[in-house]
């Protein structure tokens, strides 16, 4: 089974999109906003926007499972305040557990939060509730930066977060590290931003002994790790000088990276350097890069193609393809025990 670590809802009606704007225009009289019960968008909407589009490409590439999530620059924490972010959070997730019931083969839930600038996360943690308690959702979607891009918050590291670690703990679900869209100009989403926050986020773990007081926490920071895997030596020697622990002690029991990487290079430094224990396969299909590379005739996104081609064993392509998912997803391993996979 090849079980896709990282995939978003990019495809959802447009219905969805033209609410939200709605929503936005009205953030200064939310009377006058949209209701919840004005989106209208039926199953078959839904069907036609995953079978043509994610489910597709899954089929073509050979990839059997997506956990999937809201798309992840519409979360847009920034916007508005905690009530913007909730009602928005519940709407999203719930669409993502429609699909997961109209395709249970092939999709399963992770939960966006409706976090909010400057608000307590804990008050994230009813919607995380109803996502693993009554969707059997298997994962969550944790911001760093909910101002989107001007970094307001604490570090991870911060005790204002551990409301949501005890969760996460409790319910045994990883968090991928995922920031939304950048509203700072000097940061472009996908292409600095979202490298910026994987980097930035397994520096945080780095400096601190967070692992220490959450043995058990799981985040799977995406995008290959962001710059991690390429300065590998640098945080082992910025490690060495804080007097921590070697990192495969230190980190690497906690923290998981996903194979959202668009070329072959990418992928040989990440299996080279990453211990293969510590990889999930990924795509963010139909996500930031969408175009076929030239110098190859195929998708960016296909990362399929270069697991296939990395100088791995058949055994290590297993943990990567399935096994290591499984193991860091124990929910979506319950899941499909349940089913006889």
């Amino acid at each position: 089974m090849i079980i896709d670590c990282h995939g978003h809802y990019t495809t959802a009606p447009q219905a969805l999109e033209d609410w939200r704007k709605r929503q936005v225009a009205n953030l200064a009289t939310p009377e006058l906003g949209p209701k919840v019960s004005e989106l209208q968008i039926s199953d078959d909407e839904l069907r036609e926007t995953i079978e043509s589009n994610q489910l597709k490409l899954m089929k073509q590439r050979g990839s059997d499972l997506t956990i999937f999530s809201p798309r992840a620059s519409f979360m847009a924490h920034h916007i508005g305040d905690f009530n913007t972010s909730a009602t928005w959070a519940a709407i999203c997730n719930e669409l993502c557990f429609r699909v997961s019931e109209l395709f249970p083969d092939h999709f399963i839930g992770a939960a966006m939060l409706p976090q909010s600038p400057g608000v307590d996360p804990a008050s994230c943690i009813p919607e995380l509730e109803k996502c693993v308690k009554d969707y059997g959702f298997v994962g969550l979607n944790l911001n760093p930066d909910p101002s989107g891009g001007h970094w307001t918050s604490p570090p991870l590291s911060d005790k204002q977060w551990y409301p949501i670690y005890e969760k996460m703990v409790e319910y045994d679900i990883p968090a991928m590290i995922h920031v939304s869209t950048s509203c700072n100009c000097a940061f472009h989403t996908t292409g600095a931003h979202y490298l910026n926050a994987d980097t930035t986020a397994f520096m945080q773990c780095l400096t601190s002994d967070l692992f220490k007081d959450f043995p058990t926490l799981k985040f799977v920071i995406p995008h290959g790790g962001g710059a991690v895997p390429y300065h590998w030596g640098r945080f082992r020697g910025l490690a060495q000088e804080m007097k921590k622990p070697l990192l495969k002690d230190h980190l690497l029991n906690n923290i998981f990276f996903d194979t959202c990487v668009y070329h072959q290079p990418g992928i040989d430094l990440l299996t080279r350097v990453i211990p293969v224990e510590n990889v999930l396969f990924a795509s963010e299909m139909i996500g930031a890069v969408r175009g076929i590379d030239p110098e190859t005739g195929h998708y960016y996104d296909d990362t399929k193609r270069y697991i296939e081609a990395a100088n791995i064993s058949a055994e290590e392509r297993h943990l990567i393809y399935e096994g290591n998912a499984r193991r860091v997803y124990p929910r979506l391993d319950a899941a499909l025990k349940a089913k006889g996979k």
